[in-house]
């Protein structure tokens, strides 16, 4: 039990990371200085690799620990707590319930960052459009189109 214990709270440490590293990439995009975009999306995907390599020395572990109190292969972290005494019954049940919390910040965040970087998107192609560069509607089957504008546009550049 104990190796099982110090492999979950590794990764809970690495969820902690990968919410920072989302709240880092949040900021970039809301901050619209898209320079350190490309890194915070780096840094977020190294620490998803880690994660994904120590959930591997979890399960081993979780295998292991639930072998030697005869459990079945690839038991759940509440089973595993529902079988074994204190003080790692409630130690095992801990980790669940940070896991359970982590993982819904994680998900809101994503899903936040998601709808920041799907509006940006939006906001460059709208502009780029205006500019004339690409369609600039939509044809009444849905489909963009070139509209012919003969009007001059003054574009400060240094913007």
């Amino acid at each position: 039990m104990e190796k099982l214990s110090q492999i979950l709270w590794l990764e809970r440490e690495l969820l902690d990371t990968l919410l920072f590293k989302l709240e880092e990439e949040q900021m970039v995009l809301a901050s619209g200085r898209t320079r350190w975009l490309v890194r915070a999306a780096r840094e977020v995907e190294h620490v998803l690799g880690t994660i994904r390599e120590t959930e591997i020395l979890r399960s081993v572990a979780a295998d292991e620990a639930a072998a030697a109190i005869g459990l079945g292969h690839n038991p759940s972290l509440r089973m595993l707590a529902e079988s074994v005494d204190e003080p790692w019954h409630t130690i095992l049940l801990d980790h669940h319930e940070a896991f359970a919390a982590v993982t819904h910040e994680v998900l809101a965040l994503a899903d936040a960052n998601r709808e920041l970087i799907t509006s940006g998107y939006r906001s460059a192609r709208e502009t780029l459009m205006s500019l004339g560069e690409g369609p600039q509607g939509y044809g009444a089957d849905g489909s963009a189109v070139a509209v012919e504008d003969s009007r001059h546009r003054l574009v400060d550049w240094s913007l």
